[in-house]
């Protein structure tokens, strides 16, 4: 239940009586001197989500990252009631599993300099009932932080607005509904005026007095609803007055405010950090702040209680206060989390100094994404052959890229959310020779024109299946024409889309690129020098520089699902919630354009006679694509026939070692029957658990791939190549752990928050999604919150938990020198590793010994 503080003294000046008029001089407007600066930070506690056709993993807790974790949580508790950790009985059952020392715990203590706490924190983990195979739900009982009441809190403890529906819950709804009509642009047919604001269309909106559902009844709510400004901040300004919160809390009340409805927060930051990577900018989270606070304000007069309301927002000066009791209270929680981690920490730097340096001959490198799927399928691909040599890197391969497919309007992002593009590629026709013929080009012609027809006719049969007016005429028209493709469904057999069925998801599926051209970068016609310059610096960053084999596989990942809403969240984050085909292919066709390889020997880069080839790792049915190998040079046709036979047995180890996690151990002795099992997980439209995405994700190793090759990592940690030795300036370093460490970061911090606190962080039941605004998000259900985080189903099997919540563990083989240098250079680093984020530690080059970087220092792992 929501915590009430002590009564501090009563706020200087009570609110208004509900039907006393609002004298818009009064000095309490002045007892504030930064509301601006309330409201901003408020706002930037929040952090963005992306859309369902981009859906990426986001740290939910970016916005704190300023604060040391301890501290955030604290904070988090008081004005959200969340919690960072699990509860104990999760840690006794680590422990009593063997994955938890209680040496660490010891460790731990005595690094925090309090060792003290060590006793108590081994009497919690050793006598505390075990439990950990449930999703973290800190509202289901005692172990819920203390959130400080909103004026929602205090109406549901009188009369609700409906039988069986609190205060919290119909505002939640009535607020995610205005927000759904606002924010549609692709599935409604109808939509609200969008001329001022999300704010003020509520303000106006002639259906909002009837929702809210006050005893002064339709016409009272109507006349206190049109005395707000029309603005958001003076509207916010006006009401924090009306409330008599004090200064000295309101920041605080606002961020609790809008983590009531963090879901959508969560969407209008997205609107904000889309506009800011753009140069401009977005207001939408402040309206959003003021639609919500104006139910606090309504609620608050139309309750009357001058008393009550006036001690409940005094209570916010102490929030801070309260803050720091909790933080107090969770110092045994943070002692064990650390300890599971250390544990952990400890086990893989165990294995590091075991490795053996060097590499073999090799006719074949192959570079994966980082993503920890990669891991599973890379040591496959080494198994096969001695003649393989794996290297991990970023999976949009360097490429700032937005895709624009040919016959489509549509132009999407192939990068990192935290990147804006500055390239653009396009579907050229022919083949990587500089030249094609007349009759090619009018083939490509031809067929763009086809997909232009197709599409069209897709989108008008789309528009006339969900428009109001026909929707009932159009079931009984074509209904029973229907009926093969639910049977096929149903059945899981394939047909033309395969992959997804998200709403207009088609638009770039309907025709693959191959049939209209190629992925080509527009800036190797427009200007090869720079297109040279671009290649230069992706094979360095790459470490793919000299000494290089005759065949390159350049290997991006995407799924294979239907009937996902969240599809796009088990393709590539680092493409931006899309497949790694683009990047793959239109980097290997600019390495093969005769004069970018010309220009690159200038700049000390001879390719020689190496070939690249792009590929698409599918990380459902661990099947790897090759693409454009028509291209291929015929001294390169044995190298690639060799490579084929090398995936073939890859794809069925890789599909081995997953089968047991999937449920399919019994098919481990029959591939072929594994993979159509696993091919039909894919095409069925009742399958909640195709695959399990990066649950498990745990460590980022840093280092060459010698150092790990030896090692069964499980498919929980990413792997970036990279030798210190060819890295004189800290170039490539810095590339690493400013760009791939915040995404792992963004990663680890999804699946912790959804795992640790389903409820807020988490999206809910698959089953129960109703997909929102055509791609904006899920409801669970029929209305409420938007959903962020991952669904249940991506981390739980059922009985038990498949994503064990750790922070992130950083190993970075370099001297001590360089990572501090990275890390003093960049605030956001410095942030993540001194606010203990995550955790930064060390593989000495010499002997693989490790030591973690810690307050004090670095100090021996």
């Amino acid at each position: 239940p929501p915590h009430l503080p002590p009564p501090g003294p009563p706020p200087p000046h009570p609110p208004h009586h509900p039907h006393h008029p609002h004298h818009p001089h009064d000095d309490r407007a002045e007892a504030h001197t930064d509301l601006g600066g309330c409201i901003t930070r408020a706002c930037e506690r929040i952090a963005p989500t992306w859309p369902l056709d981009r859906f990426i993993a986001v740290n939910p807790y970016w916005g704190w990252r300023a604060l040391p974790i301890d501290d955030a949580a604290a904070r988090l508790g008081v004005v959200s009631g969340t919690r960072l950790t699990m509860p104990p009985s999760f840690h006794a059952a680590e422990w009593r599993a063997g994955r938890l020392d209680l040496a660490d715990i010891d460790a731990a203590a005595a690094e925090a300099g309090r060792p003290d706490l060590a006793v108590a924190a081994r009497v919690v983990v050793t006598s505390t009932p075990p439990s950990g195979a449930s999703l973290g739900d800190p509202g289901a009982g005692s172990t819920g932080a203390a959130r400080f009441a909103l004026v929602t809190d205090l109406r549901d403890l009188g009369r609700h607005p409906v039988p069986r529906t609190t205060w919290t819950a119909h505002v939640t709804h009535q607020v995610g509904q205005h927000l759904a009509a606002w924010f549609d642009h692709h599935q409604a047919s109808w939509a609200p005026t969008r001329a001022d604001g999300c704010f003020d269309a509520w303000r106006t909106d002639p259906t909002t007095p009837r929702t809210i559902r006050a005893a002064h009844g339709v016409a009272w709510a109507r006349r206190e609803i049109t005395q707000l400004p029309a603005g958001a901040h003076e509207a916010i300004g006006r009401m924090l007055a009306d409330l008599g919160v004090p200064a000295g809390g309101r920041e605080a009340y606002l961020t609790a405010v809008l983590a009531s409805v963090n879901g959508w927060a969560a969407w209008c930051a997205y609107q904000r950090w889309q506009a800011r990577l753009e140069g401009g900018d977005d207001d939408s989270i402040v309206d959003l702040l003021a639609v919500r606070l104006a139910w606090e304000w309504l609620l608050a007069r139309d309750l009357g209680d001058h008393e009550r309301i006036g001690t409940w927002a005094a209570s916010w000066a102490f929030a801070d206060d309260a803050a720091r009791r909790l933080a107090a209270d969770q110092r045994i929680d943070w002692l064990m989390q650390d300890a599971l981690e250390r544990t952990e920490q400890r086990r893989l730097a165990a294995k590091l100094p075991d490795a053996i340096a060097g590499d073999t001959e090799r006719d074949v490198e192959a570079v994966f994404c980082i993503d920890v799927r990669s891991e599973v399928y890379r040591r496959a691909l080494e198994a096969a052959s001695p003649r393989v040599r794996t290297r991990g890197f970023a999976g949009f391969f360097g490429l700032p890229i937005a895709y624009a497919p040919a016959a489509s309007s549509l132009c999407r992002p192939q990068l990192p959310g935290l990147l804006a593009p500055t390239l653009s590629v396009t579907d050229a026709a022919g083949p990587a020779a500089p030249a094609a013929t007349n009759a090619t080009a009018g083939a490509a012609t031809d067929a763009t024109r086809r997909r232009e027809r197709v599409l069209g006719a897709r989108l008008a049969w789309d528009e006339l299946g969900h428009t109001p007016s026909s929707m009932f005429s159009f079931v009984e028209a074509v209904g029973v024409g229907h009926a093969l493709g639910l049977v096929r469904d149903g059945l899981a057999r394939p047909h033309r889309r395969t992959r997804r069925q998200s709403a207009r998801r088609w638009e770039h599926e309907a025709t693959p690129a191959a049939a209209v051209g190629r992925p080509r970068l527009a800036l190797v016609d427009d200007d090869p020098t720079a297109a040279a310059r671009l290649a230069h610096r992706v094979l360095t960053n790459m470490g793919l520089t000299s000494d290089l084999p005759p065949l390159v596989l350049l290997c991006g990942h995407g799924s294979s699902t239907v009937n996902n809403p969240h599809a796009a969240g088990l393709d590539c984050g680092a493409c931006g919630g899309h497949t790694g085909e683009v990047n793959a292919r239109a980097l290997a066709h600019l390495l093969s354009v005769p004069a970018v390889r010309a220009e690159l020997v200038r700049l000390g880069i001879d390719l020689g006679d190496t070939w690249f080839v792009a590929g698409l790792h599918d990380t459902t049915t661990d099947t790897v694509t090759l693409h454009d190998l028509e291209d291929v040079p015929d001294a390169t046709l044995p190298h690639l026939a060799r490579l084929s036979d090398w995936l073939t047995t890859a794809n069925r180890l890789a599909r081995a070692e997953r089968a047991p996690r999937l449920g399919l151990g019994h098919l481990v002795d029959r591939p072929d029957d594994l993979e159509r099992a696993l091919v039909h997980r894919s095409r069925d439209w009742s399958e909640t658990r195709p695959e399990w995405g990066l649950a498990g994700n745990a460590a980022f190793v840093v280092a060459p791939r010698w150092r790990t090759r030896h090692l069964h990592l499980d498919g929980r940690v990413f792997l970036h190549d990279y030798d210190w030795c060819d890295d004189h300036d800290l170039s490539v370093l810095t590339l690493v752990m400013t760009a791939p460490m915040v995404v792992t970061n963004w990663i680890n911090l999804q699946y912790h928050a959804s795992t640790v606190d389903h409820r807020r962080y988490g999206a809910g039941d698959k089953t129960l999604h109703n997909v929102i605004g055509g791609h904006i998000g899920v409801f669970e259900g029929n209305g409420g919150d938007l959903r962020i985080g991952l669904a249940a189903q991506s981390l739980h099997d059922g009985t038990r938990l498949q994503h064990r919540p750790l922070r992130l563990s950083v190993y970075v083989e370099a001297p001590r020198a360089s990572i501090d240098s990275v890390v003093a250079d960049h605030e956001v680093v410095r942030q993540l590793v001194e606010h203990r984020w995550l955790h930064l530690l060390r593989i000495e080059p010499a002997d693989g010994s490790v030591e973690r970087r810690t307050v004090g220092g670095w100090r021996p792992l």
